[in-house]
Formats: structure tokens, C-alpha cells, sequence
């Protein structure tokens, strides 16, 4: 069974409230904007993330950066359905940055929760170079 028939609406109302649950978490003494994240991973498991902030702003860390932290500090394994919060709750698109970085530990068809619904990380993030490139490039 694919990931899009295994994630229910009651499903994306969990995830999402694991990702509330850690922008509760989060340092933005600066910028006062709380993200969370949550992902499913192929395991099964429930990994989540919240931005930490930095005064040299360059070195503040997203909430995705702390989600693929904790994948691999978890077991490792690729993420299959993603979504991001902002502090009252609401659907937030990670930017080209993040989506990049999800895209290096995603499942073929990871699922996200996004602004306009929810998309493939192929849609989001289209024509990317990852992993799977260079796997295709080194089989030939």
C-alpha cells in the first residue's frame, strides 16, 4: 500500500499535533516565530523538529535541520510524510533550503503537507539532485 492511501485526515491531524508539540520547544528569541515539524518515517517511527535561533543570524538552525538530526540519531531510515507549523498552528511551506534537505532523506513520494494541500516532494521540489541521482548516475 503507498503512503498517500496510508495517510488519513485523521493522520495529518496527528502529525500535525506532534509538530505543535515541538515549536512549544522552540528558541526564537529574535525572530518571536515558533516552527515545528513532525515526519512519519518508513519505520513507522515519529520524529519531530523546532527552529533554534542564533544572534548571528546565519547560523540559526530550522526545524528541519533538528528533524533530520533526530532521523539519524533515531536509526536513520527516509522520511515518508512531512509537515511544518507555525506558531498558531498553520500549514507552513519549508523553504528551497529545507526542501532540499528533506529531499536528500525522503522515500521516493514522500508526502508533504503544504499551504495548498498535500504534495509529493517531487512537486515541491522539482527536478532535484540527490541521492537518487547519483545512484541512477553511477548504475549506468
Amino acid at each position: 500500500m503507498s503512503v498517500q492511501h496510508q495517510m488519513t485526515p485523521a493522520g495529518w491531524d496527528a502529525l500535525r499535533a506532534v509538530a505543535k508539540e515541538a515549536l512549544t520547544h522552540a528558541y526564537v528569541p529574535y525572530s518571536h516565530f515558533p516552527v515545528g515539524v513532525a515526519a512519519i518515517v518508513d519505520d513507522g517511527r515519529i520524529i519531530s523538529g523546532t527552529n533554534v535561533e542564533n544572534a548571528s543570524y546565519g547560523l540559526t538552525l530550522c526545524a528541519e535541520c533538528a528533524l533530520v538530526s533526530s532521523l539519524h540519531m533515531t536509526g536513520g531510515g527516509k522520511l515518508v510524510a512531512f509537515t511544518c507549523v507555525d506558531g498558531h498552528g498553520n500549514a507552513l511551506m519549508p523553504c528551497g533550503r529545507c526542501r532540499q534537505l528533506l529531499y536528500e532523506h525522503s522515500a521516493e513520494g514522500m508526502l508533504l503537507e503544504t499551504v495548498s494541500g498535500i504534495k509529493t516532494i517531487d512537486e515541491v521540489i522539482p527536478d532535484a539532485f540527490g541521492p537518487r541521482t547519483l545512484e541512477a548516475y553511477h548504475a549506468e
